[in-house]
């Protein structure tokens, strides 16, 4: 067989079998405040920040205010610290204006 279409063939093949990355699924109530303050902070900020927008939704707010994400990020990191065990959605809700 031709030497280069070797080459090519385990340089194509080294290629295709990269693994791919994994698509993480978060069950949003299913989070307690124990498990929101034990993930990384990347994790934490994009769950906040996911909380924040479903807050909003649920009162049909369209406007972003820093100061109530701001709020809301110390009201809900004091909660969790002193309730573990609750959930992290529910407690979102009823501790966010």
């Amino acid at each position: 067989m031709n030497r280069k279409l070797l080459i090519a063939a385990a340089l194509l093949t080294a290629v295709a079998a990269k693994p791919a990355s994994a698509q993480v699924v978060i069950e949003m109530d299913q989070i307690t405040c124990q498990q929101f303050l034990d993930a990384p902070l990347e994790r934490q900020i994009l769950i906040g920040s996911w909380a924040g927008g479903y807050y909003s939704g649920s009162k049909n707010l369209d406007v972003f205010q820093s100061n109530y994400a701001k709020r809301n990020s110390e009201v809900i990191f004091k909660y969790c610290k002193e309730h573990k065990k609750d959930g992290f959605l529910a407690s979102f809700m009823k501790e966010a204006h």
